[in-house]
């Protein structure tokens, strides 16, 4: 089931849906509703179960509405943590594994699908960059929780740009600024959408393709099976350090080969595999310009760029599914 937020035309209130291939399913009859669209999310996950015959019919039967009558918000508007994976990926011919680390995103970026992602107006001599990411939509509360028992707590998946102002004097990977958190969290630099997928939708999160375009040129093309760091571990790690709450997203890292800027004018795309596609504008008051196309590492515009990295017959990251 994809579960969406959706903005009714006739009065502008912010609904909860069940998105399907006829449209929208407005399920707001069914399920509790509370004085915030994020609240209404978190409730729907916490009694999903409750739920899930009332809502798979409503999804077959119910009215729908096209898409293109209706306006996506981001599922999950006001996440109470947004935790990000820092790189994660194996790129280029790197043969170590590196030692598994997040920050913290601010919950106060998060924007939608059609949005507009904002450049800021800030002197600092930044770029900055897309990175597309899966990201886990977490049921809680969770704590210590075991990577055998990661599936009891991963409700479902959504979509994450994480955008990321860098430091144009610190560009070479895979330096991280000092500035990192700082520049993760401007607002409108995480975009997620289009929906939660519930966790059925997906066989196997290490197995997906993710995939990002700017302004039609393709860029970020890979498989989440190149995770250094595979979901299960993601989930014991920060269950460990933190109480993840229903809401909450972990995002998965990005591979960075195919990196490239973002600029005025620009419209991109982000896709995952079962999940969805959205796309938003790039508005860069200060009309900023840099080199266009893929930055770091391979051509991600050709097929081929897709294939894994994942080092064969050595050591594989733990917590295979």
């Amino acid at each position: 089931m994809k579960l969406v937020l959706f903005q009714a035309a006739q009065n502008g209130e912010v609904l909860p849906g069940v998105l399907t291939e006829r449209g929208v399913v407005d399920i707001s009859g069914a399920v509790s509703r509370s004085y915030t669209p994020q609240l209404t999310m978190q409730g729907i996950i916490d009694n999903f179960e409750v739920l899930r015959s009332g809502l798979e019919r409503l999804a077959g039967d119910g009215k729908a509405t096209p898409l293109s009558e209706v306006r996506l918000k981001p599922p999950l508007p006001r996440p109470g943590k947004i935790l990000c994976c820092i790189a994660n990926y194996w790129e280029h011919a790197q043969r170590e594994a590196r030692p598994l680390n997040m920050f913290m995103k601010s919950a106060d970026a998060v924007v939608g699908p059609g949005d507009t992602i904002m450049l800021p107006e800030y002197t600092v001599p930044w770029a900055f960059m897309h990175e597309a990411e899966l990201a886990l939509v977490i049921k809680g509360p969770a704590k210590m929780v075991k990577q055998k028992d990661w599936k009891s707590v991963v409700f479902g998946y959504t979509t994450l740009i994480d955008v990321s102002a860098r430091e144009l004097g610190r560009r070479t990977w895979p330096a991280i600024p000092l500035t990192s958190w700082l520049g993760k969290s401007f607002d409108t630099f995480a975009p997620i959408g289009p929906c939660i997928a519930t966790a059925d939708e997906i066989k196997d999160p290490n197995d997906l393709i993710v995939r990002f375009w700017d302004d039609g040129v393709l860029r970020h093309n890979y498989n989440t099976d190149d995770m250094e760091h595979r979901v299960p571990e993601l989930v014991e790690w920060a269950t460990t350090v933190m109480t993840m709450n229903s809401g909450d997203l972990i995002a998965c890292g990005t591979n960075h080969e195919g990196l490239g800027f973002l600029q005025d004018g620009e419209t991109v795309d982000i896709e995952i595999q079962n999940i969805g596609k959205m796309t938003l504008k790039v508005a860069d008051p200060l009309k900023r310009t840099w080199e266009k196309g893929v930055y770091m590492g391979v051509d991600s515009t050709n097929p081929d760029a897709v294939k894994r990295h994942r080092p064969q017959g050595g050591p594989t990251a733990t917590g295979a599914i």
